[in-house]
């Protein structure tokens, strides 16, 4: 049954898409300063301070075994993501990282074939050839433009595995949503994603200057917001009609990325989002391709 829907979804779901791409800016300022590892481990601390004192006050029951197991695979999954997602950011744009990651949802219907026994329509193959073939513009542009050194490839590599993290964390994602509600996922999250990531912090953290822990703190904050923000969102729209509000994220990345680093925008990336775009929402339209989860790969977190 179609459900009705006004401005206000939208409205919103474009704020949390705008919050999410700004705290993106934040932590790739955090992530240049003391290194991928510790931004990630910090950001999550701060998150879980935030979320889980809401979610205590809020909540009626602990969840059950099943529902745990999922908030386990999923922080530790979303862990692994968001490290390699602020990695990437330390070696390319803002606008570059969040495109690649906009091939995830096409990646999960894979996953979901194999995870689930899901069939895959041809109309979904021939989605994700498009996008693919985005994909493939963005890296060759780089290569067009003598731009691809070795960090730039550096960079690409940790955002396909980011990437493709992501597209798991939508399999999980689908199951959770089903037990738990935003603030319960949000609170273990950031909970077990903060020690998955504590186990290596003895060899690994970098205490952050005074200068950096304004912007970690406005990162967690962003974080937490801008999840709720999409959450309210999608309790009251369709997630196929929200769609292109969270393609919105690559303008938000630009318009950060040029205003915080002065980074532009290639032809060549432009273009590869548009294919990428193209080929989602030829998944999307038949409800073939799980809704991102706005703000690219880091912010399934949530």
């Amino acid at each position: 049954m179609h459900r009705p829907t006004s401005l206000a979804p939208f409205l919103i779901a474009l704020a949390g898409v705008a919050m999410l791409s700004l705290m993106d800016a934040f932590m790739k300022e955090a992530a240049l300063a003391i290194g991928a590892f510790s931004a990630a481990l910090f950001r999550a601390l701060i998150a879980t301070g935030m979320a889980t004192p809401l979610w205590l006050v809020r909540r009626k029951t602990w969840p059950d075994r099943a529902t745990l197991r999922l908030h386990i695979l999923r922080g530790v999954c979303s862990a692994l993501m968001g490290l390699t997602f602020f990695y990437a950011l330390t070696k390319l744009p803002i606008a570059e990282t969040i495109a690649i990651s906009f091939v995830a949802p096409l990646i999960a219907l894979y996953l979901a074939a194999v995870l689930l026994g899901e069939r895959i329509t041809r109309r979904a193959i021939i989605a994700s050839a498009i996008s693919f073939a985005g994909t493939l513009v963005i890296v060759g542009s780089r290569f067009g433009r003598g731009n691809m050194d070795g960090d730039a490839l550096l960079g690409f590599g940790a955002i396909l595995i980011s990437t493709l993290l992501y597209a798991l964390n939508f399999i999980i994602i689908r199951q959770q949503s089903q037990r738990a509600g935003p603030l319960e996922v949000a609170a273990f999250h950031g909970g077990v994603s903060t020690l998955v990531l504590g186990i290596a912090a003895p060899w690994l953290l970098v205490l952050p200057p005074a200068s950096i822990q304004p912007s970690l703190l406005i990162a967690g904050a962003l974080t937490v917001g801008g999840a709720i923000a999409i959450a309210w969102a999608y309790a009251r729209a369709e997630a196929q009609a929200l769609l292109p509000v969270e393609y919105s994220g690559f303008c938000w990345a630009a318009l950060f990325g040029w205003l915080f680093f002065a980074e532009s925008v290639s032809v060549g990336t432009m273009a590869g989002v548009f294919l990428i775009v193209v080929g989602t929402w030829v998944a999307a339209t038949k409800g073939r391709a799980p809704a991102r989860a706005a703000g690219g790969a880091e912010t399934s977190a949530q």
